[in-house]
């Protein structure tokens, strides 16, 4: 027997305006959204399509939102990694900042991959490219 990972859920303050920065990052669409949860995901499948292939094998889940009243105080235990498929590091760290992501220091000291924050606080790492030309082995880490 073996479980799989379907969901990753984000305390936050304001569940709509986070989902829609990590819409825009993961190119996701809303899955389902109420006042105080907003759930995104991969686009193109519809709930059964989506199970059969969480049963065969790993799939990106799905970032659920949560309101909750209380603000981020302290560095995240966990965060997401991301690496761009179509362009280089640094373009996809201008692209997330354009977005309302911000440069973050959690004393990562000199390292390959660019610590960020999204719009609320939360810490995310943008590691390599995947690009055609820019891919290689071992250049990727985690904060």
């Amino acid at each position: 027997m073996t479980s799989r990972l379907t969901e990753t859920s984000v305390d936050c303050a304001d569940p709509a305006a986070l989902a829609a920065f990590w819409c825009a990052a993961l190119d996701y669409t809303v899955l389902h959204a109420d006042d105080d949860l907003v759930e995104i995901g991969p686009p193109g499948r519809d709930d059964a399509e989506l199970l059969e292939a969480i049963r065969r094998a790993p799939v990106a889940g799905s970032l659920v939102f949560a309101r909750v009243p209380e603000g981020k105080t302290v560095k995240n235990r966990l965060h997401l990694d991301l690496s761009p498929v179509d362009c280089t590091q640094a373009e996809e760290v201008a692209r997330l900042e354009g977005l309302g992501a911000r440069r973050v220091d959690v004393g990562q000291g000199e390292v390959s991959w660019v610590v960020m924050a999204d719009p609320e606080g939360n810490e995310l790492c943008v590691l390599r490219s995947l690009a055609p030309g820019e891919f290689s082995l071992g250049a990727g880490g985690t904060a």
